[in-house]
């Protein structure tokens, strides 16, 4: 294939995933993640996955697209917006849900929009074999995204871009077509410390370092055992997820609403009570977090957060 066919697929691909609604697309070559490798290594041995067992499984097939999908060549990363235009009380009494698990679960929303564009792509350009990923398997999308020049990653590790912040999700195809790649971009983070400063349980150990078992989004949604009382008094509310290290991340002052209907907060969300939340029932559960991230914790691990941080 030419360089000038190259050209053109990869401009029909990112044309196509502006269309479907996602704010940035990039391109990466499929090969293996090198430099990963050993910072891998080193942050599985130090444990600090915790009881994230699953990020053990599978570490060739994370640094290495090519055992994902037969005759990998290209990894097209796209970033889909979540920062809602309106926000749920954050008071010192309210309890707090992070923003991205306001509405609708992201994997159903973008999973769907993936597919539509691999299918464009096998529609438009040939026979094209690939997978979308969506948080669901052993891919890197961080590292990927940032290889393809959609941000740089912040000295908390979510990506950061330059135009919208990091309230977005990741995700990529894997796809067996030539493509053209996108270098990376610069870090603009600077001498900035702000979300090393504000964690509140110090789950960010050293800048671009965190030990993911310390952070308040684990313990409030991957932990399923009690939580350990010395992180007693140090989670802010915060009942599902967290949201500090994004919210005082100057670049997030670009941060625009999203335009995902999907990803509205549920009606009855809104008027939710403190005493609301600690009578929650199984009946409301099931109403409210139907299709919600926040089914992921069941009632009885979204009881036991509000019961801890009570």
């Amino acid at each position: 294939m030419t360089d000038l066919q190259k050209m053109h697929n990869t401009r029909l691909i990112k044309q196509k995933a502006k269309e479907l609604g996602f704010d940035f697309c990039g391109v990466s070559s499929a090969t293996f993640l090198e430099e990963e490798a050993p910072k891998l290594e080193q942050w599985l041995k130090a444990n600090r996955h915790g009881e994230m067992r699953y990020m053990e499984n599978h570490f060739d097939k994370r640094l290495d697209p090519r055992l994902l999908v037969d005759d990998a060549k290209s990894v097209v990363s796209l970033l889909y917006n979540y920062f809602p235009a309106e926000r749920l009380p954050e008071g010192e009494d309210d309890l707090k849900l992070s923003k991205y698990a306001y509405g609708t679960d992201y994997h159903f929303v973008i999973k769907d929009k993936l597919k539509l564009l691999l299918t464009f792509i096998q529609d438009t350009i040939g026979e094209v074999g690939g997978r979308a990923f969506v948080d669901s398997a052993p891919v890197m999308d961080k590292v990927w995204a940032k290889k393809s020049g959609l941000g740089w990653a912040g000295k908390h590790s979510n990506l950061i871009n330059k135009q919208m912040g990091s309230f977005f999700f990741i995700c990529e195809l894997i796809i067996d077509l030539e493509l053209i790649p996108d270098g990376p971009v610069k870090d603009y983070c600077g001498t900035c410390t702000r979300c090393i400063d504000a964690c509140p349980t110090e789950a960010i150990i050293e800048p671009y370092t965190v030990d993911g078992s310390k952070c308040i989004s684990y313990f409030t949604i991957e932990l399923k055992e009690a939580i350990p009382l010395d992180m007693k008094s140090k989670f802010d509310n915060w009942i599902f997820g967290c949201d500090v290290c994004q919210d005082v991340c100057p670049w997030n002052r670009f941060a625009k609403p999203h335009q995902e209907p999907l990803f509205e907060i549920h009606p009855q969300l809104k008027d939710f009570s403190k005493n609301d939340w600690e009578e929650i029932t199984e009946e409301v559960f099931k109403v409210i977090f139907k299709n919600s991230p926040v089914k992921r914790t069941k009632l009885a691990g979204l009881k036991r957060n509000i019961d801890f941080v009570k």
